[in-house]
């Protein structure tokens, strides 16, 4: 049986995950500066957040998933059969889908953005992280029945599509906060 699972488990995990994070932040920011060293904090916490509503079961521990209602592969059926709705937007899964990797990739983009030479590099990198990190997870779901999630295409796609937003959402935000003049 999958030990763990439910809401209350992903937003103690989230919450844990924020309290350590900070502490990184309070320990890097002599270094980095306050913008950048949060930039880069607030970015692992965005995906340690992903993997906690990722991967982990919705409705606490599943249990044992039967062999005959194990997907053998992942859906290709683009735009398929995601659910109407989750209970944290009304939007419908493909939004959350795409809104839930937006931060991961602005923060990407402000936490490059201090070397802005290097950014030219770090940042298409980080997006192509950003992309095998979704595909990653369907691989997971896909693999661990036991999660009682679905392996979906479509949600990878949504993913990247959220990600790339993200990034030229962080593209204009370096350009207001200029976190190359902070160092």
């Amino acid at each position: 049986m999958f030990p763990v699972g439910g809401v209350g488990v992903m937003l103690l995990g989230i919450a844990l995950s924020a309290a350590v994070l900070l502490l990184v932040h309070l320990g890097l920011r002599r270094v980095l500066g306050d913008l950048t060293s949060a930039s880069f904090v607030v970015l692992l916490w965005s995906l340690t957040v992903i993997g906690f509503i990722t991967l982990l079961p919705a409705q606490g521990a599943p249990g044992v998933v039967p062999a005959d209602g194990r997907m053998e592969t992942c859906s290709w059926d683009i735009g398929g059969p995601a659910p109407d709705g989750f209970w944290i937007f009304s939007g419908g899964q493909r939004l959350l889908n795409t809104l839930v990797f937006v931060p991961s990739g602005a923060l990407l983009v402000l936490a490059a953005a201090r070397w802005p030479r290097a950014a030219v590099l770090t940042v298409p990198v980080g997006l192509a992280l950003l992309a095998a990190y979704s595909v990653g997870i369907e691989l997971t779901q896909l693999a661990l029945a036991r999660l009682d999630r679905a392996c979906d295409v479509t949600d990878i796609v949504d993913n990247v599509t959220g990600a790339a937003l993200g990034v030229g959402l962080g593209l204009l935000l370096a350009l207001l906060l200029r976190p190359w003049r902070r160092a």
